[in-house]
């Protein structure tokens, strides 16, 4: 990369566009190459002055930011930051291997922080993978109302899987992993069951069930009694997960038993 972090802005608001232009004017090693307020002219401009970064909207009449992406090619687009005021994109900008994903509206502290992971990127001083992964955490932190995240991104060799939790029926534990039963097959995540219920999981929508199972509770298809204390809990896909003599009040605390 050149020695400054040359930049593209593309936003169909211009105050908005204004003010990322302010916050990039005070950072020494950035250049402003030009805004855009459509993305057909986007897709122009990067194709003729290929950046290093755009911040890129993605709501924007005829040509969305995701269009932007399709029409430039993922071998030839430059690092993207999307600009947002809407959070329910952000799965598939993670997907598409966006570098950060600001929901309007952010702060000065933000948006440093993903200039600073794109400058990370272009100087390879952090390995991607891994600088998409801090930026997810950070949107998650930011989301609004989110108090418990709504995606886990997962290692799995040089990359990270990204799993909507919503998509997770049963969590199993392994010694110091959890495996996450999906309907897309399973996958192996590196945390104690105990951390991931107490930390990460909403208690409204997943309850542990033993001392090595938690179950997402709107995939509860029926509950049938094992023994005086203990219950087999059956998942909507026909699993069945044993409810332990320990962990049946929270069950019942969480499943009303008429009759």
């Amino acid at each position: 990369m050149s020695e400054k972090i040359r930049v593209l802005i593309v936003d169909d608001e211009p105050p908005a566009r204004a003010e990322v232009r302010r916050l990039l004017e005070t950072l020494p090693d950035v250049e402003i190459l030009g805004e855009c307020g459509s993305g057909a002219q986007a897709i122009a401009q990067i194709r003729e002055f290929a950046p290093d970064v755009v911040f890129l909207d993605i709501q924007m009449p005829e040509v969305s930011g995701f269009g932007v992406l399709q029409a430039i090619g993922a071998d030839a687009m430059p690092l993207v930051i999307f600009i947002t005021a809407y959070e329910e994109h952000a799965l598939r900008a993670f997907e598409a291997h966006a570098l950060d994903y600001l929901l309007k509206p952010y702060d000065e502290e933000r948006l440093f922080a993903a200039v600073e992971r794109a400058r990370r990127q272009l100087r390879a001083a952090e390995p991607a993978e891994d600088v998409r992964l801090h930026a997810l955490e950070a949107f998650l932190q930011d989301a609004r109302g989110a108090t418990y995240p709504e995606v886990f991104a997962i290692r799995a060799g040089e990359r990270y899987q990204v799993v909507r939790v919503a998509d997770i029926r049963w969590i199993e534990a392994e010694g110091s992993y959890v495996r996450l039963h999906l309907a897309q097959g399973d996958r192996l995540m590196r945390q104690s069951i105990g951390d991931l219920e107490s930390t990460l999981l909403d208690p409204a929508r997943f309850i542990r069930i033993h001392r090595s199972a938690i179950v997402n509770l709107s995939r509860i298809a029926a509950v049938e009694p094992l023994s005086r204390a203990e219950y087999t809990v059956i998942l909507d896909d026909g699993t069945e997960v044993t409810c332990s003599r320990g962990y049946r009040n929270q069950l019942r605390e969480k499943v009303f038993f008429s009759g």
